[in-house]
Formats: C-alpha cells, sequence, structure tokens
C-alpha cells in the first residue's frame, strides 16, 4: 500500500488479458472482459491489423499503468486503458508510412500516462475524463506531422478552406446500415457485420445499456437527417457514434439516478448532432477529424448541470 492506493498486482496472463479486455469494454463505458472479447472479434473480422492493434493498445496499457504503480482497482476495471486503445486505433487508421505502428503503440503507452494525469486534474472537479486525453493526442501527432518527418497523414486528412466548403447533402440514405453504423463507429467500423456484434456486446454486459445505445443511434440518425446532414455521413454514422456514448454516459452511467435521466440523455443525444456538426466545422482548416470531442462536451455539460440542476 502507497498513499492509500493499492497497487499491489501480480500479473499473470489471465490477469493480463482480462484487463485488457475490460479496456476494450470501457470506451463504451462497460466493465465486461466478455464483451471486450466480442468487440476484439468485431474489430478484426472487418481488419486484422486493427484487431491487433486493439489488443496490443489495452496489453500495453496494461503494463504501464503497473510499472508506474498505479491503483489496482482502477487497473482492473480497465480505466487506464479504453484511452490507450483509442489512440492505438486511430493512430494506426490515420498515420501512413512505416513507423505508424510504433507511433501508435507509443501513443497508446503515453495515453495511460495522460489519461492519469486527468484523473487527478479532474477529481477535485468531480468530472469524468471520458475520453479527452485520447482525442488531445490524437489531435496533436497529426498536427505534429506537419513539421516532423517521422509522421505522415493519410490522404484522407487535409485542410480545408472554409471559404470554398459546400454541403452536399444528395445521394440515398441507408436507414439500417446508418444506424448500425452509427454503433460500430465507436471503434471506427462502419461494416455491418462489426456493428451487429459491437451492439451484441453491450447487450452482452447491460440489457439496459443496449437498449439505450440503439435509442442513441436511431435519434442520432433522425436528428442528423432532420437538421439536413450530409447523406453519406449519415450512412457511415458519423453523426451517431457520438449521441450513442452520449445516451450510454447521461442516461445509464454519470450520476444518472435522476427522474429525467433518459429523457436528459435523448436531449444530450440530440444536442451532439450540431455539435458535431460545429466541431468539424471548426477543424476543417486544420485537416483534423471530431472523433468523440462531441461526446466530451455534451457529457461534460449535462454532468456538471446536474450538480446545481438536480432533477435534470
Amino acid at each position: 500500500m502507497k498513499g492509500g492506493k493499492d497497487t499491489s498486482l501480480k500479473i499473470t496472463p489471465y490477469y493480463l488479458m482480462s484487463v485488457a479486455l475490460k479496456s476494450i469494454s470501457q470506451v463504451v463505458l462497460l466493465e465486461n472482459p466478455i464483451s471486450g472479447l466480442i468487440i476484439l472479434i468485431a474489430i478484426t473480422i472487418a481488419n486484422y491489423k486493427l484487431g491487433i492493434i486493439t489488443l496490443l493498445s489495452a496489453i500495453i496499457s496494461v503494463l504501464v499503468a503497473h510499472a508506474a504503480g498505479g491503483d489496482k482497482n482502477i487497473i482492473e476495471q480497465g480505466l487506464f486503458g479504453y484511452n490507450s486503445v483509442l489512440t492505438g486505433l486511430a493512430l494506426l487508421l490515420l498515420l501512413d508510412g512505416n513507423m505508424r505502428w510504433i507511433v501508435a503503440l507509443v501513443g497508446a503507452a503515453f495515453a495511460t500516462i495522460f489519461t492519469a494525469a486527468m484523473m487527478n486534474f479532474f477529481k477535485d472537479l468531480d468530472t469524468p475524463v471520458l475520453t479527452f486525453p485520447y482525442i488531445v493526442l490524437t489531435w496533436f501527432v497529426i498536427l505534429a506531422s506537419y513539421h516532423l518527418e517521422v509522421l505522415t497523414i493519410t490522404s484522407s486528412l487535409v485542410p480545408q478552406d472554409l471559404s470554398h466548403w459546400q454541403l452536399k447533402i444528395e445521394g440515398p440514405v441507408n436507414l439500417i446500415g446508418g444506424l448500425i453504423a452509427g454503433i460500430g463507429q465507436m471503434y471506427f467500423q462502419d461494416k455491418l457485420l462489426s456493428g451487429v456484434l459491437i451492439i451484441l456486446a453491450v447487450f452482452w454486459a447491460n440489457r439496459k445499456m443496449g437498449i439505450y445505445a440503439v435509442i442513441g443511434t436511431a435519434v442520432s440518425w433522425i436528428a442528423a437527417y432532420a437538421l439536413g446532414g450530409a447523406h453519406n455521413v449519415i450512412n457511415m454514422g458519423l453523426y451517431g457514434y457520438n449521441g450513442v456514448l452520449t445516451i450510454l454516459a447521461v442516461s445509464s452511467v454519470f450520476d444518472a439516478d435522476k427522474p429525467f435521466a433518459l429523457i436528459s440523455g435523448v436531449a444530450a443525444t440530440i444536442i451532439t448532432v450540431p455539435i458535431t456538426a460545429g466541431i468539424s466545422t471548426w477543424l476543417l482548416p486544420y485537416g483534423l477529424p471530431a472523433l468523440t470531442m462531441p461526446f466530451v462536451v455534451v457529457t461534460w455539460i449535462f454532468v456538471g448541470a446536474r450538480k446545481i440542476l438536480t432533477k435534470l
């Protein structure tokens, strides 16, 4: 024991894998190794390289947290690892070149440290860290690529001049595909089978949260369509995943024992759509993706507001 925290851990292969899988499931605010395994399978089916980086990032986070003397309970819940999982995935997808694997794994390791720092900074505010470390770290690595030769970003990340931006709404809408992708995109997945497996993983751990996830993707889809979002963006689930994470956080996880928790969660989900559009526009000149920043912003707003508006 040190500083009141239990840091005594014995790392066994079973323990390492169990916590790594919990780290994967914590992306969707769940602590369940079986759900983590199902999600890992879903990612691997779509792209085995993404499956490998997901597992390695989760394992690295456990080892770093253990070696650095992290609190045993926090490590075992997978709370040091979900930002590492997302960082590893994002950097492997958004970077190009021979160094991207190394950068992704180093990023995953540093995300563990960054998460611990944010936990310390936010503890007095009684506010969850969420995916903020992953977002900031990924953005900074992408921006650093403009000055560091070792980092190369993919061609999809192209800075755009807002004065020439044109919204293209045309094209068909895919209701079922868009709804499922809205859940799958929490792990950068837009394939139908992967999305279905991720939905099943949420239901496996918590039926209520599974229902909320379905509500979240449906509400996001309807809101994005009603507000005139680009159909290709809606079809890819890019308006949905932030809404799904937000309804899970606001309605089920963080201080959610409120009379209007579900109503608040639905309202928060709707708000993520214009927030996503706004953040995406703000980032266009820098060629940065919005990632889960809309989820973080809206969840912080509602969690903070509940300390004053006690029935929210």
